[in-house]
């Protein structure tokens, strides 16, 4: 039985938490130039650009991405189509780089904090994104599946926001204006994943893989993406 209780709880506050040694601080997914070419200039604007990444951008196709490693660990079978689709859905090279650096820095903290046999059972010679990792880990340790989808939801918004916080700048209370704002679009987003089968993963957010295209030539940057 999947586990709901307190206990699954406190295993994503502990992995999906701003100080599980992931670097997730790093990484803006784009939003710096968003910022810095005025596309992104209040709260308002960051609620909607955040908005749109986790209802239609690569927040969308993460949460895709981690129910089916989910499913695929429940069912013992093989996570190479999973881990290969969600290695090739990353449009550009920084946003690849986030990804697969989040994912590489989760598993090595997770194997020695929190060891399951779904992270033994990973192929050593892949690159794992980050919700490939997170989903895997989750799932090992027999935890429900859609309580996962909404940290790891509520952690990718959180990160983006904090990210706009020091960019824009905005108080810390319209910070938490904006991510209040997002929860019933997180919740949104998880329902319509988990109603999406694999091979009809899809983003339609142009704009920010233009701008994370864009940020990899830009003169000045405090994030890695």
């Amino acid at each position: 039985m999947a586990m709901t209780t307190s206990a699954a709880l406190f295993k994503l506050q502990s992995w999906l938490s701003p100080s599980y040694p992931v670097g997730a601080y790093a990484f803006s997914h784009g939003l710096e130039n968003a910022v810095d070419t005025a596309l992104v200039a209040d709260a308002a604007d960051v609620a909607d650009w955040v908005g749109d990444t986790i209802s239609a951008g690569n927040g969308f196709a993460d949460l895709v991405f981690l129910a089916a490693t989910c499913d695929t660990v429940n069912s013992e079978g093989d996570l190479s189509a999973v881990i290969e689709l969600a290695f090739a859905f990353q449009v550009t090279a920084e946003l690849r780089t986030e990804s697969t650096a989040q994912g590489a820095a989760f598993l090595r903290a997770t194997t020695q904090a929190w060891p399951c046999d779904a992270l033994r059972q990973l192929p050593s010679n892949s690159t794992i994104a980050y919700p490939v990792a997170v989903g895997a880990t989750a799932a090992g340790h027999g935890i429900d599946k859609e309580l996962v989808m909404h940290a790891y939801g509520h952690a990718f918004v959180a990160n983006l926001v904090s990210a706009a916080i020091r960019l824009i700048p905005l108080g810390q209370t319209e910070g938490q204006e904006a991510i209040a704002a997002l929860e019933p679009v997180v919740a949104a987003a998880v329902q319509r994943a988990l109603n999406t089968p694999l091979d009809r993963v899809a983003t339609s957010t142009m704009m920010v893989d233009i701008v994370s295209m864009n940020h990899e030539t830009q003169y000045t940057r405090l994030f890695r993406s």
